[in-house]
C-alpha cells in the first residue's frame, strides 16, 4: 500500500525488452535507494512494481504485457520522470489516501489552463469509471494523490498548488498525455455495493 504522496522523481536511464518482459532502469533519489532492498515494492507512476536489482542510485525492475499494456510504462523513453513513492510503514502518516499501485485506467489530458503559479488539468476518463468519479472525491493520478474538483460527463478537473507541481512530473503534462489512474477503492465498494443491493430489490 502507497499514501499517494510522490517522495521524489526518478528518471529512466535505461529501457530493455526481452520477449514479453520489459526491464526498468531507473535512477532514484539517494533517500530513496537506501530505504529499498531487492524484493521490496516502489510506485513507479501509481504502478506497484518489485525491485529486481539495486546498484547505488539505479534500481531496476521487470514489467510483464499485462502490466504494460494497463499503464504510460509502454509510452516511456530514456530520460522520461516518473513520480515515485516507496510503500506504506507502520505507523507512517497517510498525508494523501490509501492507493494500492493497480492502475484501473489510463486518463488523457484535455486541456492545461495556467492561473498564475498554478494549473487546472482537464482529465478524460474511460466511460466506465464515471460512476466513481465525483466532486472532492479522491483519484490518484500517476500516483500522486489528489482531490477531484468539477466533473462534466466523462470528464473531471484538478487543480494543482505549487508544491505538487514541483515534487511531482504533472507540471510536465500537455494536451494528449496520458497519465495513470487509480480510482478510489472506498468510492469503487460504496458504489458497487449500492448497485447490488438496488438490482436485488428490483
Amino acid at each position: 500500500m502507497f499514501t499517494g504522496i510522490v517522495q521524489g522523481a526518478g528518471t529512466i536511464i535505461d529501457i530493455n525488452k526481452n520477449n514479453s518482459v520489459l526491464t526498468l532502469n531507473i535512477k532514484v533519489p539517494q533517500p530513496i535507494a537506501k530505504k529499498l532492498t531487492i524484493g521490496d515494492s516502489l510506485a513507479v507512476d501509481g504502478v506497484c512494481l518489485t525491485v529486481t536489482s539495486i546498484s547505488d542510485v539505479n534500481v531496476s525492475f521487470d514489467v510483464v504485457n499485462e502490466t504494460q499494456n494497463r499503464t504510460i510504462i509502454s509510452n516511456y523513453n530514456k530520460n522520461s520522470v516518473i513520480n515515485l513513492e516507496t510503500s506504506l510503514e507502520f505507523g507512517q502518516q497517510v498525508g494523501g489516501h490509501l492507493v494500492s499501485g493497480h492502475v484501473q485506467a489510463l486518463g488523457t489530458i484535455k486541456e492545461v489552463e495556467i492561473n498564475g503559479d498554478t494549473k487546472n488539468i482537464l482529465f478524460e476518463i474511460p466511460d466506465d469509471c464515471c460512476k466513481y468519479i465525483f466532486e472532492k472525491g479522491y483519484i490518484a493520478i500517476n500516483g500522486c494523490s489528489l482531490t477531484i474538483g468539477k466533473v462534466i460527463k466523462n470528464t473531471f478537473y484538478v487543480h494543482l498548488i505549487p508544491e505538487t507541481l514541483r515534487a511531482t512530473n504533472l507540471d510536465n503534462l500537455i494536451y494528449g498525455d496520458t497519465v495513470n489512474l487509480e480510482l478510489d477503492q472506498n468510492t469503487i465498494t460504496i458504489v458497487d455495493t449500492t448497485e447490488r443491493m438496488l438490482s436485488n430489490k428490483v
